[in-house]
């Protein structure tokens, strides 16, 4: 059976959330309070994102430049084995993000691995009135809500076994529908409040580890 690794990107690859750390720096404006109303559900995290990358006026390479001069945040151990297993043993991998995949690209240019993963992820367009922030879905049309979930269901339908990685309060909605969930964080909290089966992982070798016994019980 032909299968896809689908893995979050902030919090999941890197040890912490890199949007929050440009937001802290470069939004003019309480973008916390909104960051609140999307943690109460009071506002889709496709809406948070947009709404609070609008306060950011910066360009794009003085976002970068922050990103790489900012020891803020790391790649989890085991990203490069992660990768290297996937590839040798026929499985795909994707990283489907509600963060902004200017920042993702670099961050994996920058570690040398990002002409091999294919990033799905908001658009960026660089405003001097703030930023425009876009979420597209495979069928071209934007969308403010379920942007990760709407790629599972899409792996699904085209028959692959899905085995989703990630940390946060939106994975909880692909994890829902995915075959196997790796899990950390929130959403390992998420999964045991609601009785969804998954494998905790510390770091990405975890999910290494995971993947073998996995494959194996499976044949």
């Amino acid at each position: 059976m032909k299968t896809v690794v689908q893995c979050d990107f902030d919090g999941t690859i890197t040890d912490k959330d890199v949007s929050f750390m440009l937001l802290d720096r470069f939004a003019e404006g309480d973008w916390r309070k909104l960051l609140t109303e999307y943690q109460e559900g009071k506002m889709s995290v496709g809406v948070f994102n947009t709404r609070a990358f609008a306060m950011v006026k910066a360009d794009l390479n003085t976002q970068l430049a922050y990103i790489r001069e900012r020891d803020g945040f790391n790649i989890r151990p085991g990203l490069r084995e992660l990768l290297d297993y996937c590839s040798r043993h026929g499985l795909e991998f994707v990283i489907t993000s509600n963060g902004l995949k200017f920042y993702i690209e670099a961050v994996l240019r920058d570690a040398g691995l990002r002409n091999s993963v294919p990033i799905y992820a908001a658009e960026s367009r660089f405003r001097p009135e703030g930023m425009e922030v876009k979420f597209i879905g495979p069928d071209g049309k934007e969308r403010k809500d379920g942007f990760k979930e709407v790629y599972t269901r899409l792996f699904l339908e085209q028959g692959y076994r899905v085995i989703y990685v990630g940390n946060g309060i939106s994975d909880i909605y692909p994890s829902r529908i995915a075959h196997h969930v790796f899990a950390t964080a929130d959403l390992l909290e998420r999964c045991a409040a609601l009785k969804l089966k998954c494998l905790p992982f510390n770091d990405l070798h975890d999910v290494v580890r995971g993947l073998q016994k996995l494959l194996l019980s499976q044949g």
